[in-house]
């Protein structure tokens, strides 16, 4: 099973790529620890690419957590065998960053490089308000939907999650029978 988990930034992206890498033992990578190294500082697009084709070559099955367009983007919608848009309110969004923050604030978390410590600074608010969800990002996550309509999932509430994870058990137990 290959899970490619995209959407806004505080949606749950990471929370739900851990979870299903547990549940049905998934390896799992977090593109924002490929992206980004110590201090904010960003990887090489062609390093970056190199080592998300190297985890993807290696493993049958995995859950990849992340949108960077630029990262093999294509490639794992293509080898996705579903593809889970987490398409939460901005309020929602926030409020989970503010969380995240209070949770991991001066450290940094397991779904991020080592050395970049948790922000919930203006810059940040104004990408899940407004720069992350601007009109560009909304019809490529649009186009995604339309491309691989049959394996694309939209999540927009937590209940929506729980009924993905539920359709997986589903088929993980009649797969087991």
């Amino acid at each position: 099973m290959k899970i490619a988990i995209i959407g806004y930034s505080g949606a749950g992206k990471s929370t739900l790529a851990k979870r299903l890498s547990k549940q049905f033992g998934l390896p799992l990578l977090y593109l924002d620890t490929i992206h980004w190294k110590p201090n904010w500082n960003e990887r090489d697009d062609e390093e970056s690419c190199e080592v998300i084709g190297d985890f993807m070559d290696e493993h049958a099955s995995w859950v990849i957590d992340g949108n960077y367009k630029k990262l093999l983007h294509e490639r794992r919608m293509d080898e996705a065998d579903y593809i889970v848009f987490m398409d939460f309110p901005v309020r929602i969004c926030l409020k989970r960053a503010k969380q995240r923050f209070k949770e991991y604030q001066g450290r940094y978390r397991e779904s991020m490089t080592y050395g970049c410590e948790e922000k919930f600074d203006a810059e940040f608010k104004r990408w899940i308000k407004k720069d992350g969800r601007d009109r560009y990002k909304k019809a490529a996550y649009e186009r995604i939907g339309i491309k691989y309509k049959d394996k694309f999932i939209r999540c927009k509430k937590d209940a929506d999650v729980e009924a993905f994870v539920k359709m997986l058990e589903d088929a993980a137990n009649r797969t087991a029978e």
